[in-house]
């Protein structure tokens, strides 16, 4: 069984970047985001960075991490259009690397 920080093989790990948007479209502006690092290269906390990585999703993709998942368009139920409580334009985004870059 593998332990947390060891590695085992030498292939490829996912990095996973999750981009919070201002609206639906990917060139919105960053809102909020979470990164996640498979290879141990990088040790990162919620709150470490006060600018985020990329200041839209569409410069991510230039960049070239792939985006896999985004958030489905639904309505606000009448009344909520204005509630606070999420952010509603998630996206996704991955990069395969051996951890040396």
């Amino acid at each position: 069984m593998q332990t947390s920080g060891n590695r085992r093989g030498n292939g490829l790990r996912q990095q996973v970047l999750v981009l919070y948007l201002a609206h639906s479209a990917l060139d919105a502006p960053v809102v909020a985001w979470s990164f996640w690092d498979g290879t141990g290269a990088r040790e990162r906390m919620a709150g470490d960075e006060d600018e985020p990585p990329y200041a839209s999703g569409l410069d991510a993709l230039r960049d070239g991490w792939r985006l896999f998942q985004s958030s489905p368009l639904l309505p606000h139920a009448p009344g909520d259009e204005f509630r606070t409580g999420y952010l509603k334009y998630e996206f996704f985004f991955e990069k395969l690397t051996d951890g040396s870059d």
